[in-house]
């Protein structure tokens, strides 16, 4: 049987709890704006609900962080505070740029689920199914930002490449550090 990298598991369990988390806290960064600044009722409860998913997400790979001894990224505290960073400050910016937000970050993401699909062989066959139906989900959620307004139109374009270029630059230090 083709056995998967030990050191490979470990970078995949850490970024992936790490982006997971970093998901809650753009949900909750979008939730403190649409309940203290902006008032918009429907766009609140597809966050709810997204946001939701992403607890699940983050509380297995929590306890696989947990069942296998993996230490998580020591940049915890500071992707917290720049997801609700992020999350807020795309929402006070309206609709369209928290939509591109969900949208920018989960293109990023669903491509890395892709990636780490790929790369698991029999061994982590569990794993491997549990990032395939995540995956699935972040694809839902982008694709729910896109109904509900997401665009790359004008100034969102600068906006959705900032937003990916800070994703990969977390992802590529979470798997290390």
């Amino acid at each position: 049987m083709k056995r998967t990298d030990k050191k490979k598991i470990e970078e995949f369990i850490r970024v992936d709890h790490a982006g997971e988390r970093g998901a809650i806290k753009i949900y909750e960064g979008q939730l403190l704006a649409l309940n203290t600044f902006i008032k918009d009722e429907d766009l609140k409860k597809k966050i709810e609900d997204m946001k939701e998913h992403e607890k699940e997400h983050s509380s297995y790979f929590e306890n696989e962080i947990k069942k296998r001894n993996i230490k998580p990224t020591k940049f915890l505290p500071l992707w917290d505070l720049l997801g609700v960073g992020l999350g807020f400050g795309t929402t006070i910016l309206g609709k369209k740029a928290a939509m591109l937000c969900t949208a920018s970050v989960e293109e990023v993401i669903q491509e890395h689920y892709a990636n780490q699909i790929n790369e698991l062989k029999e061994d982590e066959k569990k794993l491997k199914d549990k990032i395939i139906k995540f995956r699935q989900d972040e694809i839902d959620h982008k694709d729910i930002a896109y109904e509900e307004g997401a665009t790359k139109k004008g100034p969102y374009l600068i906006l959705d490449k900032l937003i990916k270029t800070g994703s990969k630059i977390a992802i590529n230090i979470s798997e290390k550090i």
